[in-house]
């Protein structure tokens, strides 16, 4: 995150190690936010899935809506450039979106995004169906959302039918 475009697509600030690492336990503990690591795909002859080396991103949503707490905002971040503009993105957003609904019980979906983000605008709006619903001259993003219908439901099903689910395990305390 020491990326100057990043921090700006992202609304992020650089953080201490000891800052991160406080950030994520938050995460793991608040009921209200989801958030998944993104791995490169492995070497053919690797089996570790766990491989934190691969970790070029992340996605996550959040349930912070007080009158709706069946919207989730989604966002999704690929940090590695090597990795940008190969359907990354696009392919972890299916199954992030995928468990919201299925899992969480989410029927509404929103981003809000910088302006200046047109890759990303044009993947929620062209490959997800997310319509403008706001615009924020004074943070320079816009909103579009998605209601959660039974089209939907179907692509979210044909989207996931590929992916094999790994249940996170939590290590016994010693």
């Amino acid at each position: 995150m020491k990326s100057p475009f990043l921090q700006e697509m992202t609304g992020s600030e650089p953080l201490t190690i000891d800052e991160e690492y406080a950030m994520q336990q938050s995460w793991r503990t608040d009921d209200d936010k989801c958030t998944f690591i993104v791995l490169a795909k492995a070497q053919p002859d690797s089996s570790d899935i766990f491989d934190c080396s691969r970790m070029i991103g992340d996605v996550n949503f959040y349930l912070n809506n007080v009158y709706n707490p069946h919207e989730a905002e989604l966002e999704v971040m690929i940090a590695e450039n090597s990795c940008s503009g190969k359907g990354v993105a696009t392919e972890v957003l299916q199954l992030m979106m995928h468990y919201a609904v299925n899992d969480v019980g989410v029927t509404e979906l929103v981003v809000r995004i910088k302006e200046s983000n047109a890759a990303s605008i044009h993947i929620f709006e062209h490959k997800f169906g997310f319509t403008e619903t706001e615009r924020s001259k004074a943070f320079q993003e816009v909103t579009l959302r998605r209601t959660v219908t039974d089209a939907l439901r179907t692509d979210m099903d044909q989207w996931a039918k590929h992916a094999n689910r790994v249940e996170y395990v939590r290590a016994p305390a010693k």
